[in-house]
C-alpha cells in the first residue's frame, strides 16, 4: 500500500501520531455531537440516576419530611417481609394481575393480529377501532367502565337484569366495584382494553414478516390451518412473543392507574397493588423510607423475573439465522 508524503515533511503521513484530546477525543471527531448530546445526558443524571441513588438511600432511613431523616438500616425492609401482612396481600394482588393480564392480552393480541393479517374487507377500519383505546386516557376509559359495570344503573348489569325478566332465571348482575370477587376481573378487564390493540399492532408487524413461501411449502406437506398456523407462524414469531411478554411482565407489575382510577384499591385491599402501596406510603402515609424500600423490593423482583425469562427464551424463541 503506498503511503503520501507532504511538501513539508517526507515522513508518510499513516506513520504520524494522532493526536488525542480529554477522554481520547481525536481533533477530527465531531465535536458537536457530543454537544448536542450533552443536554439529554445531564437530564438523565438528574432526572434519572440521582432519583436512583437517591431513593436506595432513603430506602435506609425513616422520613416522613417533616422532621429530618433518622438512619435505621434495614430496619424497612425487615418490616415489610416480616411484620406487614398488607405488604404481602399487595404482592398476591400484582401477581394475581400478572398472571391474568399477560396471558390474555397476548392471546387476544394475537388473535386479532391474526384475523386482521386476512384479505378482509374494511380491514384497516378494524385495524383502527381495535388500536383505539391504546391513544385513549385511562382515565376517561376507567370512567366509562364505572359506568357500565354500575350494579344499579350501569348497561351491562341493566342487560343481565333484562336476560333474567325474559328468561324467568334468577340472573343477578355481579356486583363488579364493590365486590372483592369481581373487583379485581373488573380492573383485569379494563386492562385487555387499554393495551390488547398494542399487542395486536405488534403481533400485525411480526406477522406480516413470516414469508409466504413456508406456508406454501407448508401446505404441499398437506398441514391445516391449525398446522401451518403452530408449526409455522408460532415459531417464527416467538421472538416477538418474547418482546411483549418481558414488558407486558413489567407493566403489569407496575399497575397503578387501573386499580387507582376504577377502585382506588378496593373493596377491602383487594386492587391494591406493589406501585399503588408505594403511592399510599409516600404521599399519603409521609413514610418515603418505606416507599422507597417497597419500590426497591419491586425492582429486584422484576430484575429477577425478566432475567429468568431471558435465560428460558433459548428453549422457545427460534431466531432466523442466514443461511
Amino acid at each position: 500500500m503506498a503511503t503520501r508524503t507532504t511538501a513539508h515533511s517526507s515522513r508518510p503521513l499513516t506513520d504520524r501520531p494522532s493526536r488525542r484530546g480529554l477522554f481520547g477525543w481525536r481533533p477530527d471527531q465531531q465535536w458537536e455531537a457530543y454537544l448536542f448530546i450533552l443536554p439529554s445526558f445531564i437530564g438523565f443524571l438528574v432526572f434519572v440516576a440521582l432519583p436512583v441513588v437517591v431513593s436506595l438511600l432513603l430506602s435506609f432511613v425513616d422520613w416522613n419530611l417533616l422532621r429530618p431523616p433518622e438512619w435505621v438500616g434495614w430496619a424497612n425492609y425487615r418490616q415489610l417481609l416480616t411484620r406487614d401482612p398488607v405488604f404481602w396481600r399487595v404482592v398476591r394482588n400484582t401477581v394475581y394481575f400478572m398472571l391474568t393480564i399477560v396471558p390474555l392480552q397476548l392471546m387476544l393480541g394475537l388473535a386479532l393480529a391474526a384475523a386482521l393479517n386476512q384479505n378482509l374487507r374494511g380491514r384497516l377500519v378494524y385495524r383502527v377501532i381495535y388500536f383505539m383505546p391504546v391513544v385513549t386516557t385511562i382515565v376517561a376509559g376507567a370512567i366509562v367502565f364505572q359506568f357500565l359495570l354500575n350494579r344499579d344503573f350501569g348497561l351491562i348489569s341493566q342487560a343481565i337484569w333484562k336476560l333474567g325478566e325474559w328468561t324467568g332465571l334468577p340472573i343477578q348482575p355481579p356486583d363488579f366495584l364493590n365486590s372483592t370477587r369481581w373487583s379485581k376481573p373488573a380492573v383485569v378487564l379494563l386492562t385487555l382494553w387499554k393495551n390488547t390493540g398494542f399487542t395486536m399492532v405488534v403481533y400485525l408487524a411480526a406477522l406480516q414478516g413470516v414469508p409466504k413461501e413456508l406456508y406454501d411449502a407448508a401446505e404441499v406437506d398437506g398441514a391445516n390451518g391449525w398446522q401451518r398456523f403452530r408449526n409455522v407462524t408460532i415459531p417464527l414469531i416467538s421472538p416477538t412473543t418474547f418482546f411483549l411478554l418481558i414488558i407486558q411482565m413489567i407493566g403489569a407489575f407496575q399497575l397503578f392507574t387501573e386499580a387507582y382510577t376504577m377502585t382506588r384499591g378496593g373493596p377491602a385491599q383487594s386492587t391494591l397493588t406493589v406501585v399503588y402501596y408505594i403511592y399510599q406510603n409516600a404521599f399519603q402515609f409521609g413514610r418515603m423510607g418505606k416507599a422507597s424500600a417497597i419500590a426497591w423490593f419491586l425492582f429486584i423482583f422484576i430484575f429477577l423475573f425478566t432475567l429468568l425469562q431471558t435465560r428460558m427464551q433459548r428453549r422457545w424463541v427460534h431466531y432466523e439465522t442466514e443461511a
